[in-house]
């Protein structure tokens, strides 16, 4: 071995990890034709030993076992030495479960680590791995072809002395090294380029060469007798009094000698060695787990292989190392190990040996990156992460064989070597490999957390715990390593993720995000019990009936605003019977909701259901919407009124699963259907789904359910983004001029009530100040207006409660005092001058304690209130809502009892709120706020 090798190889181990051949991805035998079945059936396939153990093994020992056993023992000791090899397996040996448990789950198709991650992790994650698994091969494809023709030039190339042995006789310099790298990576690209079976072949030759290379090593501890090794010159030391030192043979003496650590200074690069840096430098070669997983695509049967076959390699690397150090410790001088890496070629029985070992394993190490490269880059583009930009990358070769993905890997790595020296990216490919193992573990990890019933794999030596400790040990590794560079891999990462998520498509692999959230969701449901409700943690959860979205999109989007980070349910009833259809048709529909709920970028649950009327489907969604304490409490319905329903989406397509709701999609496969569309809206001469009656018995049902409601009218004048406008700063000031919100909390259809402090007012008043709270409209006032009844004996005792009950509720609102003598004169003239006043104390009394209670909130001559009067109201408050109100909160009545008077019932509701825009008629039936705590 010459003097400049050990320098060179040193380098290479810092990405040593990275020897991982892939496979050739396979194609579905659903989706292909029947004549690429047949050739994929007649394919040879891989078993145990020659698909997984053979290219593990060469991972794993790459050039490590060759050139850094010396500097492990001799900077470590023996102790330390089996202590590093127990821990930096511990590690291994916890990824390898992880790997085995993955791939014993049910098929594994081809791609190895990336497959496993994305499948499990779900695209985002699983392509951003991708992509740093892709970078990491080919840099380390490179950094071993430039470390290749290093090697090949200490023993050939003529020195720049000129002093030239009789086979030194390769030119030297920038250029010639970069055409011999050219060639050697033209030799592995031809081999990748014919297929993965020939790099099978090829591997196989190397294995056979590497392992009568260790042969040789071990038997030449037992032949070779003791002699004085020539040391390399350490001119880096600044030291060259000594040249020689002892190889013994097997000495007691020279173990004890060699049992304990003696950290000195790394005669290559000058450094002062510690625990830590010559641990890195070790685990750098001990990695190279996922060889044999990456083959997954040419085995026969994955499932079997890969934890066998895996596992095997692991122990034999492991007593390999082992083994090889005590012989080493117990043969070699410390001072022979701490300066001569090569030594191993100074005491072979032929000392060329090992140099073909070092060649040999190196060249194994850049095909293998480059063949991983390749098919990590096929199934990126098969995946269709990145869109067109890898389109390129799935075209195969009649035999399966991705040549796109390998012409543009081999492209890219020869861009590399003109960079000529990569010693400053070795450590971020070694972190990038780490990073991908600590995912397997992760993905592993979420997997058993979620409890899916469908992870059952049967290779069973596993749990949660290894998992983390997985993760744990390649995490401390990588900031061991170098934490710029683990810091820097982690941000990378995080940087491919967002972009994934944001511009890549949605796939139908599976999120298992999702089952951990369910997971976590029914825990968490399960402990929230009902009978801890506390009315001052009240939060609205709203149920909110949409006949057709396309007429309703404001109203949807407020509600949102209203919710407070309550419970949103979008609920929907379609007229049938199951009678006589031959499936549900509710299920083609969840994916138009969806979609717009995505389009509107509301948080809400769409709940939709079947019944023979609007009436038993809105009962039906009331009693089953919803998990133990998460069920709405309020209902809201739209307005019953003869308006003709707007189309808000004309025109616009919905896209949330990469197709539009309101244009034919084309599907991906035969047989696939399309979203189905929104109906029409209906147009004025087009039946209404509900009569009158029915529409205030939903009414009437919510309120005896113990539920609140609020009916909404005008909201199709309702403009959000002009709220938000409104309310924005202009200049670095805050726009004055925000919206405003209205709040009439008196009962305007009982023109003998004064009463203020009731369920149903408090109700509104919480309603109103949820939404001045909600970010879009924290800049709005609130205008709360007080009808004052001059002889009303309780309004002064109303008035100062109100007051009071703002100031205790933390509710600020302008308070405005409303005049309404003339209003309520129109009614009491029409009922023959009887007014409030000549009641006496007890029933006026009795009056209050009912309106407070919530009993009585609809009068019992509602039906004597004239037109004349409730228009009067109306235009009373149209006429203090200048300027406009983005919004009105006005109490809504107790339906009658009495059936017969719903169509009055409405009729007078339609008076009381028409042509004030967008109104919310409101009635609460619970407390809702409390000023105890």
């Amino acid at each position: 071995m010459s003097e400049k090798a050990p320098l060179l190889h040193y380098r290479l181990t810092a990405c040593s990890s990275s020897p991982e051949p892939a496979s050739v991805f396979k194609r579905s035998g659903v989706k292909l034709g029947r004549k690429r079945r047949s050739k994929d059936e007649t394919a040879p396939k891989l078993g145990v030993v020659f698909g997984v153990v053979i290219p593990t093994l060469l991972s794993m020992f790459s050039v490590v076992v060759f050139l850094r056993i010396g500097f492990i023992v001799g900077q470590a000791g023996l102790y330390q030495s089996i202590a590093m090899f127990l821990v930096a397996y511990f590690i291994i040996t916890m990824t390898v479960f992880s790997v085995c448990a993955i791939s014993t789950n049910g098929a594994l198709d081809a791609g190895g680590a990336y497959y496993m991650i994305s499948r499990a992790l779900g695209p985002e994650f699983g392509g951003s791995i991708g992509i740093m698994f892709f970078l990491a091969n080919v840099f380390g494809s490179a950094l071993y072809i430039l470390g290749l023709v290093e090697a090949v030039m200490s023993s050939f190339g003529i020195p720049e002395d000129g002093a030239a042995s009789f086979h030194q006789l390769l030119p030297s310099g920038y250029w010639w090294s970069l055409l011999y790298g050219t060639l050697l990576l033209f030799l592995c690209f031809i081999v990748c380029l014919v297929g993965a079976h020939i790099y099978a072949k090829a591997t196989f030759i190397i294995f056979i060469i590497v392992i009568t290379v260790l042969a040789s090593i071990f038997m030449s501890f037992f032949i070779v007798g003791p002699f004085m090794v020539i040391l390399p010159d350490t001119s880096v030391l600044n030291n060259t009094s000594m040249s020689i030192a002892n190889y013994t043979g097997f000495q007691l003496h020279t173990l004890k000698h060699n049992l304990l650590s003696s950290y000195t200074v790394d005669y290559t690069t000058g450094a002062m060695m510690n625990f830590a840096t010559v641990f890195a430098v070790m685990f750098n070669g001990c990695t190279g787990i996922m060889a044999g997983c990456n083959m997954s695509g040419d085995l026969k049967n994955p499932s079997y292989s890969i934890p066998r076959g895996t596992l095997t390699a692991v122990f034999i690397t492991f007593v390999t190392y082992n083994v090889l150090s005590l012989m080493v410790a117990s043969s070699c001088d410390r001072y022979l190990l701490q300066r001569d890496y090569g030594f191993l070629g100074d005491i072979n029985i032929w000392p060329p040996m090992v140099k073909i070992g070092v060649y040999s394993s190196t060249m194994s190490a850049a095909m293998s990156n480059l063949i991983g490269a390749s098919r990590v880059l096929y199934a990126l583009s098969k995946d269709n992460l990145f869109g067109g930009v890898l389109a390129l990358a799935k075209k195969t070769s009649k035999g399966g064989n991705p040549w796109v993905s390998v012409l543009v890997s081999w492209l890219l790595v020869q861009v590399v070597l003109f960079s000529g020296k990569l010693d400053t990216i070795a450590g971020i490919v070694t972190v990038f490999f780490l990073l991908v193992y600590a995912a397997v573990n992760l993905a592993c990890l979420a997997l058993e957390w979620a409890s899916a019933p469908n992870f059952r794999p049967s290779f069973r030596c596993f749990t949660w715990h290894t998992c983390i400790l997985g993760i744990l040990g390649c995490l401390t590794m990588m900031f061991l390593i170098s934490a710029i560079y683990a810091f820097a891999s982690i941000a990378f990462m995080l940087l491919l993720l967002m972009l994934i998520h944001y511009l890549g498509p949605i796939s139908n692999w599976g999120y298992i995000s999702q089952a951990l959230i369910f997971h976590q969701v029914r825990k968490y449901l399960l402990r929230l019990d009902v009978r801890k409700d506390h009315v001052k943690f009240w939060r609205p959860q709203v149920l909110l009936m949409v006949a057709n979205p396309r007429s309703c999109t404001g109203l949807m989007t407020f509600i949102n605003d209203l919710k407070k980070s309550g419970l949103y349910v979008v609920g929907h009833v379609k007229l049938g019977l199951l009678d006589g259809l031959p499936s549900d048709p509710l299920q083609s529909c969840y994916d138009s909701w969806l979609s717009l709920v995505d389009h509107l970028k509301i948080k809400a649950f769409v709940n939709l259901t079947l019944a023979d009327s609007v009436r038993h489907g809105v009962q039906n969604l009331l009693f089953i919407s919803g998990f133990g304490g998460m069920r709405p409490n309020t209902l809201v319905l739209g307005f019953y009124d003869d308006c003709t329903p707007q189309d808000h989406l004309q025109g616009q397509v919905l896209l949330s699963t990469g197709y539009g709701l309101d244009t034919a999609c084309p599907a991906k496969e035969p047989g696939e259907h399309c979203f189905p569309v929104f109906p029409s809206v209906r147009v004025p001469e087009e039946p209404k789904d509900l009569q009158e009656e029915e529409y205030v018995s939903v009414i009437a049902d919510a309120v005896k359910m113990g539920k609140n409601v609020t009916l909404a009218r005008y909201f199709n004048q309702f403009n959000r983004e002009e709220v938000l406008v409104s309310g924005r700063k202009i200049g670095g000031h805050r726009n004055r001029a925000g919206p405003f919100v209205d709040v009439w909390p008196l009962n305007l259809l009982r023109p003998d009530s004064c009463g203020y402090v009731d369920i149903c007012s408090l109700f509104l008043l919480q309603l109103a100040c949820v939404l001045h709270e909600t970010r879009a409209w924290n800049q709005a006032r609130l205008r709360l207006f007080l009808c004052v009844e001059a002889g009303c004996s309780l309004q002064e005792e109303e008035e100062t409660k109100l007051q009071g009950m703002l100031k205790a509720l933390r509710i600020s609102a302008q308070v405005q005092m409303v005049a309404w003598d003339q209003v309520v004169a129109l009614h009491w003239q029409r009922q023959g001058g009887i007014g409030r006043e000549n009641l006496g104390e007890s029933a006026q009394n009795e009056e209050m304690r009912k309106i407070q209670d919530g009993i009585q909130t609809f009068p019992n001559n509602a039906s004597q209130l004239t037109d004349e009067y409730i228009c009067a109201v109306n235009s009373l408050i149209s006429q203090h809502g200048a300027p406009q109100p983005a919004v009105r909160f006005l109490y809504l009545p107790h339906p009658p009892a009495d059936t017969s008077r719903y169509r009055a019932y409405l009729h007078q509701l339609d008076l009381l709120s028409r042509n004030l825009g967008p109104t919310l008629l409101v009635h609460g039936v619970k407390p809702v706020v409390t000023t105890e705590y």
